[in-house]
């Protein structure tokens, strides 16, 4: 079992040679199942300056009912933020909730979009709300105006405006793509005849690290996306993998075998200073990552004959034993609220995504694929994205803590692999 670990080490440094990807317009997101429940809201196309070229209505239906908590009652026409509204049709049509909105443009060449959510019920105001944004940011404001209504409606903080990093392959060049949650907007941060891989946000979604074998071994890279500059933090002897920011954005966690085995160390995201090793074992340890309080890592070992995962003190020392019941559970990623393990864990011959409560150890699998890997929690804990290989083709998967709710991001011609889901905004 432990030659098998070894060689998922090797395949991880590996995972996205020779995987045929195409171009990342191509993409594609499909959604199955829904929620337990479905709110039902009109989204009514906003009266529009003619010169604007998108209709940020769609934007907003389309983040709602991917989201499966949303279900749209038909509303015709147009329908601005101070119009008065037809409220017993709505309610005739079984609408809790309606939207109406503006798109204007200002003298400076910006868009001034004002908006009102109401209530047909009581006939009034839930909240309105005004956003000035560069023609550029259009569909980004579609994005914050729904993440908007979903807090208004569920309570819960929105992730429509949050962005995504994963990698592609095309012919021989890689590719660290960033984009928006559902996979539109795409922008390359990173090309490379050589393979990247692990990427992973810092905590303000400003920096992204990941490993590159651009020097023909894995050295680990912060890249700053405002201006792409980057630094090579780990290139020590060996192999340097793994990278895991700390919650104040100062550190990282990674895996070195400067020493001998892989283990793991912290270094300074700057790459300035010696790195600290936090573990000593006879076995591989790798895969680090940090509580959100910053008091834990979570990390992959097979210090005890198989792969399985343990967590000791940020600053190292006594390591615990968190998951059982298989032989092989890798992968460990924490949701943002500190309340659930996400990981890899092999059942029934297949690899599949589970998610573990850590408070009082229940668990459930939410992925039937078989074949799953680097899973990644949305940062309002709804959600984790994994990628997973189905039919012979590599593609994303996000699937709702529930179970219910499942979205696919692929391409007709691509495999897409290691996602990685940023922060809110800030």
């Amino acid at each position: 079992m432990q030659m098998l670990f070894r060689r998922l080490l090797v395949a991880l440094f590996v995972a996205v040679l020779g995987l045929p990807v195409a171009a990342v317009a191509q993409m594609r997101i499909d959604v199955s199942g829904v929620g337990a429940t479905r709110y039902p809201i009109a989204i009514a196309n906003f009266v529009t300056d003619p010169r604007v070229p998108r209709q940020v209505a769609d934007v907003i239906r389309n983040d709602l009912v991917q989201s499966g908590a949303f279900r749209l009652v038909d509303q015709p026409g147009t329908l601005s933020e101070s119009a008065n509204i037809d409220f017993p049709s709505l309610r005739s049509r079984g609408a809790d909730a309606v939207l109406g909105g503006s798109v204007s443009r200002l003298a400076d060449g910006r868009l001034d979009i004002r908006f009102q959510l109401s209530d047909p019920v009581r006939e009034s105001a839930m909240g309105r709300s005004t956003l000035v944004v560069p023609e550029a940011d259009l569909r980004l404001a579609g994005h914050q105006i729904a993440d908007y209504i979903y807090e208004k409606i569920t309570g819960q903080k929105g992730i429509f405006s949050t962005r995504i990093a994963f990698i592609t392959k095309q012919s021989n060049v890689f590719r660290l793509t960033i984009a928006d949650w559902d996979g539109e907007n795409p922008s390359v941060a990173l090309r490379s005849p050589e393979p990247i891989i692990s990427p992973s946000w810092s905590p303000d979604g400003r920096r992204l690290a990941y490993v590159s074998f651009e020097s023909q071994k894995p050295v680990v890279y912060v890249h700053s996306l405002s201006d792409a500059q980057r630094v090579a933090v780990a290139n020590f002897r060996g192999s340097n993998s793994a990278p895991a920011w700390s919650p104040d954005g100062r550190s990282l966690a990674v895996a070195l075998t400067r020493d001998g085995l892989s283990q793991i160390y912290l270094i300074s995201a700057t790459g300035d200073g010696a790195p600290v090793r936090l573990t000593t074992s006879s076995g591989i340890d790798t895969e680090p990552v940090f509580s959100p309080d910053g008091r834990f890592i979570y990390f992959t070992s097979d210090r005890g004959g198989a792969p399985q995962i343990y967590r000791m003190p940020a600053s190292g020392g006594d390591v615990a034993r968190i998951t059982f019941g298989s032989p092989y559970n890798v992968s460990p990623r924490v949701s943002p609220d500190g309340r659930m393990l996400a990981y890899i864990s092999r059942r029934d011959g297949g690899l599949v995504l589970v998610v573990r409560d850590l408070a009082n150890g229940s668990e459930r699998v939410l992925s039937d694929g078989g074949r799953e890997e680097s899973p990644s929690f949305a940062p309002n804990s709804r959600w984790v994205m994994y990628a997973t290989r189905s039919a012979g083709r590599d593609s994303l998967m996000a699937v709702s803590i529930d179970g219910r709710t499942k979205q696919r991001l692929s391409s007709d011609a691509a495999d897409i692999r290691e996602p990685t889901w940023g922060p809110f905004s800030r």
